[in-house]
């Protein structure tokens, strides 16, 4: 393991250790660099996902949280599949990221519903992507925008 990669390991336990005290110390980084954080509801797993995120990618993590709690104040959180989901209603989901090797992926589950419609398509009918790499530049009021189109849509049960 590099030592850049280890680095990253070792801040990662330490910050989700202090999030979450009854979180173990050692934070596995899965395939891309996506961290695994067991399931669970509310803010703290979700804090804990962010600060295990490696890189640039932990503080995309907390600019992207920050945006859809200022759009959508009232906002329900869950950490499932080592993922953070976003929703209003409890049990339905219109959002989640997750972490890839060279890039942040958003998942807006009603996203062909977006008027305009993130970029990336899907297999599945609905759903839509917004990939974020390092050196992209990330527009927070398209992306505000449609997290608020999202959280007013049913959302998907997950």
């Amino acid at each position: 393991m590099d030592e850049t990669r280890k680095a990253e390991k070792e801040k990662a336990a330490k910050t989700v250790k202090s999030a979450l005290p009854h979180a173990s110390a050692e934070v596995r980084l899965l395939s891309g660099g996506n961290p695994q954080i067991a399931k669970g509801y509310g803010d703290a797993p979700v804090q804990a996902y962010i600060a295990a995120m490696p890189g640039w990618k932990s503080d995309l993590g907390r600019r992207i949280d920050a945006l859809i709690e200022s759009a959508v104040p009232d906002v329900s959180k869950a950490v499932k599949w080592n993922t953070p989901f976003y929703g209003v209603e409890s049990g339905r989901w219109f959002l989640a990221f997750h972490c890839f090797t060279r890039y942040l992926k958003v998942t807006f589950f009603d996203g062909t519903a977006l008027q305009p419609p993130p970029p990336g398509k899907s297999k599945q009918a609905t759903v839509r992507y917004l990939d974020i790499y390092e050196d992209d530049h990330f527009d927070e009021a398209q992306f505000l925008d449609w997290v608020d189109q999202a959280s007013h849509l049913p959302g998907e049960r997950l």
